[in-house]
């Protein structure tokens, strides 16, 4: 089976299971004839075989067919709306591969080839890899059209041109049919056949492919024609087909275009407006390294002409490149259009004065807003977007100087008339972000006259810090005395800010590491990567916003340090405790970043560059940002107060929170921008107020571990609490043996209910929510801890003790109602039921539900809902319901109203004594509240380690709330008030301190539940009145 091969990359090989048959040959060299008659003979050696195999390949060549005629592919463009299409136009792609070179049919001026031909019309798909099939085959589908064609025939070599080499082939595939004798020659594409379309067997293609026989600026380019040798009158005929490509990885690049580099660079270094005198560029020995890294498959964006003040024609012209409906669109403001460098070769050369001197040939491919980019990188076609450079860059000046001709050439004199000016920038400042720069200008304006087109790519900062040594690269900070005004406007001396200085800390250098390690921990730490959420949240539902907010520069630090790279580096190794700090301004940080917003409502400022001063006392950025507002010469050209493009009249105030006090506080940052224009500026906005998910500094990590064992410890001690008082109540009712039917058996349930929930499922029953909010994925270190699986395997030991020891009540209590109804098997009425219990307290806890889903629901609408998800015994995640999962939190309050069957129960049961101990029930209650307590004072809302479950999450709504963590308190402790009433005060006391008057709030006394006598008699009673009984049903026998 053939192997799936790029070309550029591997060589391709023949598959020993495929036979190649040559039976057309013939036919080729008559249909040829005109074609072969100027080769020329063939040179023995060189590898010919080996290279004709590799470097005539190419992919995703571009192919156009003459009008007006027959075409010979359908495509369906339903895959996008008809508005869009004349946006998106579809791309025309073609690849070839050289599939086999027969040695037999050999001859003095031909080699015998096959090959294989992938055409087709895409929208955002690509040909760049070959089929695994050998048989001809069409394929269609919405946004797509592919045709394989199989070719067999000769290649040959030609003087002609200068020389070139050359295929001349014949074809066979299904071609699909085009509808007879009607006005659209391809209607079965709407028709119910779609995917069964009507092919049609065809062996009447031939191909003519023309490359050059070597690798310049002016000739690297594929042409070839395809055409059908059918009549016209023949339903398979189809328009002559245009073919155009270039030259493949294989093929070496031939320098030799002095004569246009210097029409162009001469004198070289050319004096290049767009570079500031303050911007220091690259000159190190590894150019060609740091270009191909940060322009490969990414694109170059195309500034907007916005200084341009001519003409409006003259001004809109995208430089050399001839547009289309889709860039001029953008109306000269080139949004979203893109700038490719393909195929980047470099030739190192020896310069003078001991400079080094590397020649650059590559070329510029123009990419419209719609057109995939990926795609658009893998393109090999020429067209009147492509500009073929070639030039030279020297390290005595860091200006790679280029002479561009655009694709489609002409002459020498009419298509090579532009020159390019690129730059590698190694200095950086909030008006200068860019790692690559450059700029495309006409030589000769009186020829074809257009607008410098200047390119730049932004420095994404997390680029450099893993593709370029940032040993060399410097930050100007020119914004501290504006950021030091907006300080000292927001920071007045109040008693709050000296509070925090003294109490609180925050990410500031650490006093052990060296001076640059530190700064660089630090500035791991600022750095943020987090979602965020209005600042106050809005009623209506939020859009989803992310932030990054990657620093830059940090004090004389740029970008990160390691000590093993940068051993040279001055003062690297002093503490930062032996740094001369003399006054409090010294304290503050130079600091550099840029910060990226997305959602639509931050549209007008998606990035920010910043620049200001971080106050490590109390946590807070002061940064000037900078926005790009660069557009057309129509809409920015009157604006004086623009610095190099861009909007710098804009602070942002960046609040992050202490690293000490966690638990008491929200660890989120708090961002502040704001625009300093007047309201009726059009470049003013709104200010916008966020406030991020929880975040982790760089050693909180501990903090996880500590706060997980300090919940396991609480744990620990509450659960003892619990089986104490259970004990305690053991022991009350051996000597309250008359009170022991009166325990409810709903109650217990309840309890043992909570008790067995983690050892059937392992979820956590006692601090459920501190469980759910901070241990729901535990870490590696948190699972590899011996000292947390103690603390977890003690918890399940106590949990099993808990849940044996309220069984053993439940028993006790369930033995002393059997023992009642023995005794008085004439009015089993009289024992203690928990019949009316349960079916009074599945009423007010069904009505309680009802009233939580209603509320659940009305919330529900003013925020966006993540369902909790599970995976399922196969491994697959299945979201639940909202019901279950408000089933699962009311789950957890009945049990924390575990007191109310007990209290129904002494209602009904109008007991006179006291079933339960004071330290039982209040103990288990106060069990109970704990969690509640802690979730209230401790870190308030969100899951500060796996943010993203409780994203958007109102604190106001939430069924378990803060309100809930103060209403379930009170409710309980009243429940538990109420118990102690009951059993203080008989149910006769209380009746008649309860109605008054003629309005009776409880009713009369029952003898149904008339007290019974104590257990010390019961041995005696027992014995006799099973005899009695036994006697008289053997009297109603004899009878």
């Amino acid at each position: 089976m053939d192997r799936q091969i790029n070309v550029d990359v591997l060589p391709i090989d023949d598959d020993p299971s495929i036979t190649y048959s040559y039976d057309r040959i013939d036919e080729v060299k008559k249909e040829c004839g005109s074609v072969l008659s100027s080769a020329s003979e063939l040179k023995s050696g060189d590898n010919l075989a080996y290279r004709i195999k590799n470097e005539l390949a190419f992919l995703n060549g571009d192919w156009e067919q003459e009008e007006q005629g027959a075409p010979i592919l359908p495509f369906d463009d339903k895959d996008i709306p008809q508005k869009d299409s004349d946006l998106q136009p579809p791309l025309k792609l073609v690849s070839f591969w050289v599939t086999n070179v027969d040695h037999e049919h050999r001859s003095k001026k031909t080699f015998s080839v096959s090959g294989m031909m992938s055409l087709g019309i895409t929208r955002n798909g690509s040909f760049a890899y070959k089929p695994y099939e050998r048989n001809p085959q069409f394929q269609m589908w919405p946004g797509h059209t592919q045709l394989m064609i199989l070719f067999q025939g000769v290649y040959f070599e030609s003087e002609k041109d200068g020389g070139e080499r050359g295929l001349c082939l014949l074809g066979n595939t299904m071609l699909p049919s085009r509808q007879k004798d009607s006005t659209d020659p391809w209607e079965w594409v709407k028709g119910s056949n779609y995917y069964q379309p009507p092919l049609l067997q065809e062996d009447q293609i031939s191909v003519v492919l023309r490359y050059p026989r070597t690798l310049t600026l002016t000739r690297r380019a594929i042409r070839g024609e395809l055409k059908s040798l059918n009549q016209e009158s023949n339903l398979k005929y189809f328009n002559k087909l245009h073919i155009s490509s270039q030259l493949n990885a294989y093929t070496n690049y031939e320098y030799g275009s002095e004569r246009l580099v210097s029409k162009a660079c001469d004198p070289y270094p050319h004096k290049d407006e767009l570079m500031d005198g303050d911007i220091e560029v690259y000159t190190g020995s590894d150019f060609c390294g740091i270009l191909e890294r940060y322009t490969s498959g990414e694109g170059l964006n195309v500034v907007p002409h916005w200084r341009c003040n001519g003409t409006d024609e003259y001004c809109s012209r995208m430089g050399p490149f001839i547009s289309g409906k889709a860039i001029k669109a953008t109306d000269g403001g080139f949004n979203n259009v893109k700038l490719l460098m393909q195929d980047v070769r470099c030739e190192p050369r020896a310069g003078k004065n001991n400079s080094y001197s590397v020649r650059v040939s590559s070329v510029f491919r123009a990419v419209t807003p719609f057109e995939n980019q990926f795609t658009a990188m893998e393109r090999t076609g020429f067209s009147n977007m492509t500009l073929p450079a070639e030039g030279i860059w020297n390290s005595s000046s860091g200006q790679l100087c280029m002479i561009g001709c655009l694709g489609i050439l002409v002459t020498e004199q009419e298509s090579c008339g532009s020159r390019v000016c690129l730059y590698i920038p190694i200095s950086f400042s909030i008006k200068q972000r860019s790692i690559v720069m450059g700029s495309i200008s006409s030589i000769n304006n009186k020829s074809v006259s257009y607008f410098p087109l200047s390119f730049e790519k932004v420095v994404q900062p997390s680029e450099l810090w893993d593709r370029f040594s940032t040993s060399s690269l410097t930050y100007k900070y020119s914004k501290y005395e504006a950021a030091g005004a907006f300080l000292e406007r927001n920071e007045p001396f109040d008693f709050r800010t000296v509070i925090k200085k003294s109490f609180l800390s925050y990410p500031t250098l650490e006093d052990e590491a060296a001076f640059l390690v530190s700064l660089s921990r630090l500035s791991e730490d600022l750095t943020l990567h987090v979602s965020a959420i209005p600042d106050p949240f809005p009623k209506l539902r939020p859009t989803r916003t992310s932030i990054q907010m990657e620093i830059l520069s940090l004090g004389p630090l740029f970008g990160r340090y390691w000590s093993l790279q940068n051993r040279s580096t001055v003062g690297s190794d002093i503490p930062f405790h032996a740094q001369t700090v003399s006054t409090e301004k010294q304290l503050l940080l130079n600091v550099s970043a840029q910060l990226t917003l997305t959602g639509k409502p931050y549209s007008n400022f998606s990035m920010l560059f910043l620049e200001g001063l971080y106050d490590p006392r109390i946590g807070k950025m002061y940064l000037i940002g900078c926005r790009d507002v660069r557009a057309t010469w129509k809409i920015l050209f009157d604006s004086n107060d623009l610095e190099s493009g861009l909007d710098c009249s804009i602070e942002v105030k960046l609040e992050y929170p202490p690293t000490t006090a966690r638990w008491l506080t929200n660890p989120t940052a708090k961002i502040t921008i704001s625009s300093r224009r007047n309201d009726d500026d059009a470049l003013h906005f709104s200010p916008v107020k966020l406030q991020t998910l929880p975040i982790l500094y760089q050693k909180q990590r501990e903090d996880i571990l500590s706060r997980k064992g300090v919940e396991g410890v609480l744990r620990i001690l509450t659960l003892s609490l619990a089986i104490s008082c259970i004990l305690s109540q053991l022991l009350y009712i051996r000597d309250k043996s008359d009170a022991v039917p009166y325990m409810s058996i709903i109650m217990l349930g309840v309890q043992a209910l909570g008790y067995s929930l983690p050892l059937i499922t392992g979820a956590e029953a006692i601090f459920k929510q501190i469980a759910s909010v901070s241990s729901e994925t535990p870490s590696y270190d948190l699972e590899s801890s011996q000292w947390f699986h103690v603390i977890d395997y003690t918890v399940k030991i106590l949990i099993l003790v808990a849940f044996l020891l309220t069984l053993r009540l439940g028993q006790k209590v369930w033995k002393s109602r059997i023992r009642l109804l023995t005794r008085t098997p004439l009015e089993p009425g009289r024992v203690p039921s928990d019949r009316k219990v349960f079916f009074t307290c599945l009423v007010i806890h069904t009505v309680g539900f009802i009233l939580v889903l209603i509320v659940h629901a009305v919330n529900a609408r003013q925020r966006p809902l993540r369902p909790e998800r599970y995976i399922d015994p196969s491994g697959n995640s299945v979201a639940l319901q909202e019901w279950e999962t408000e089933l699962e939190e009311y789950v957890g309050l009945i049990q924390d109203f575990f007191l109310l069957p007990q209290i129904v129960g002494n209602l009904l049961w109008q007991i006179h004594c006291k079933p339960l101990r004071k330290f039982y029930y209040m103990g288990i209650t106060s069990v109970r509240l704990l969690p509640h307590i802690y979730d209230y004072w401790r870190a308030p809302v969100f899951n500060p380690y796996f943010s993203e479950e409780y994203e958007f999450v109102n604190p106001t709504l939430d069924f378990y709330s803060k309100f809930g963590d103060v209403a379930i308190p009170v409710i309980a402790l009243v429940l538990a008030i109420l118990v102690f009433i009951q059993q203080r005060w008989t149910y006769e006391k209380l009746r008649q301190a309860i109605n008054s008057g003629q309005r009776r709030l409880l009713p009369l006394g029952s003898k149904v539940y008339e007290r019974l006598p104590s257990v010390s008699f019961e041995a005696e009673l027992v014995s006799g009145t099973n005899e009695s009984v036994a006697n008289g049903r053997k009297q109603e026998n004899e009878e």
